[in-house]
């Protein structure tokens, strides 16, 4: 089977993890704030905040920007459940804009629609998630044009995008945005194994974060009440959590960041393969928009069903029974049942729904192989054939 996505752990990977494990620390040592500055200084960001997964960064940069109940974040329908999960976990209300039919993400100008009538209504979102879906970057500049318009906070929820690049500039800089989220998971361009990051340019966003990630606890003596009572002394100011990452996955990071730049030109290599082998077939490939540099974290697809005799299920069956790893990505999330009992329903967001009912990823890694490339493209032929 040829999976969808797949991670590279090199021998140097695994030297600079058998380091670490021989050192005096696997937890709460120099590789987590090492691994941070990489990918703060990569990007252009002042700060970064390394966790366990997307989701806890998520988490905590809901909390840092203040969300909370009678608050509402927007985002997308179109993304993994966490990047709408996150407000929930604070107590707001969470609602969906539907996604431009071009890009997949979030569009601009329904947005705007949205806001108009929300405004109308007193009920403007605090946050919105904006998701880079595929590695391609959202069209941030107007998306920021609106929340200095209507007075909301960005998060990127860029868990498919780093080494992508927005006009130019590297995406996680926070330009357009008050926190960023990167994701390391084992299918994204590179991995931690598991493991997420936040990253801004405003200290105190980034001192919020850095409590809420380990349990609200300092040693801080200026964020304590009171001086401290001696060298062990600690204070929990904040009601934080468990969401550190280990120094091994640290180490892991700071090692595929060197990778970083090598492994996203080859998937754009990859793509534009794709592009020319699967030219003639009645299929939409993945359209860039000129302003943006994607990850490239996913090769989507969307059947033109008009022109085939098989349904989009009959197509992904038949890649699957070939040996194809294909996925989708993603199912609606206001289709999902416990969305649809906060009264979310089947037509809700129309652009969404046709993107889910044609969608499909191909298998896109950076140690893909053409010959690998070469089976797929046969393999999606065959599916398509009446």
């Amino acid at each position: 089977m040829i999976p969808y996505g797949r991670q590279e752990v090199t021998q140097t990977d695994i030297d600079a993890i058998v380091a670490v494990l021989r050192s005096d620390f696997l937890t709460q040592g120099p590789q987590v704030p090492l691994f941070e500055q990489t990918v703060a200084n990569h990007v252009g960001a002042r700060h970064a905040l390394a966790v366990n997964s997307a989701t806890s960064a998520l988490h905590i940069a809901c909390l840092a920007l203040g969300l909370g109940p009678g608050d509402w974040l927007w985002t997308t329908p179109n993304t993994f459940v966490a990047s709408a999960n996150c407000g929930l976990y604070c107590g707001a209300q969470v609602d969906f804009v539907d996604i431009d039919p071009r890009t997949y993400n979030l569009c601009p100008q329904a947005l705007e629609r949205k806001l108009v009538a929300a405004q109308a209504a007193g009920r403007l979102p605090k946050v919105v998630v904006a998701v880079h879906l595929c590695g391609q970057p959202c069209d941030m500049a107007a998306i920021h044009a609106l929340g200095q318009r209507y007075g909301f906070k960005i998060i990127e929820d860029a868990s498919h995008a780093i080494g992508g690049k927005y006009k130019g500039e590297f995406i996680g800089n926070g330009r357009y945005s008050e926190i960023t989220v990167f994701s390391f998971h084992p299918v994204k361009i590179i991995t931690t194994a598991e493991g997420g990051m936040a990253l801004t340019n405003d200290a105190e966003l980034a001192n919020k974060m850095a409590l809420l990630r380990s349990h609200g606890i300092t040693r801080d003596a200026a964020q304590m009440t009171h001086a401290p009572d001696g060298p062990w002394y600690y204070q929990q100011v904040d009601l934080g959590f468990n969401y550190r990452m280990t120094e091994l996955q640290a180490a892991l990071g700071v090692s595929q960041m060197a990778r970083l730049d090598d492994y996203v030109a080859r998937r754009h290599a990859l793509a534009a393969r794709y592009d020319t082998l699967l030219a003639d077939l009645p299929i939409t490939r993945p359209w860039q928009h000129p302003d943006s540099y994607s990850g490239l974290h996913l090769y989507v697809i969307r059947l033109q069903l008009e022109r085939i005799s098989k349904t989009h299920r009959q197509v992904f069956d038949s890649l699957r029974e070939q040996g194809i790893g294909v996925n989708l990505h993603y199912i609606p999330v206001h289709t999902q049942p416990y969305y649809q009992q906060m009264g979310f329903k089947a037509g809700d967001f129309p652009e969404a729904e046709r993107y889910y009912a044609e969608a499909i990823s191909l298998p896109m890694f950076q140690t893909m192989t053409e010959a690998q490339q070469d089976k797929v493209t046969e393999a999606l032929r065959a599916a398509l054939a009446s």
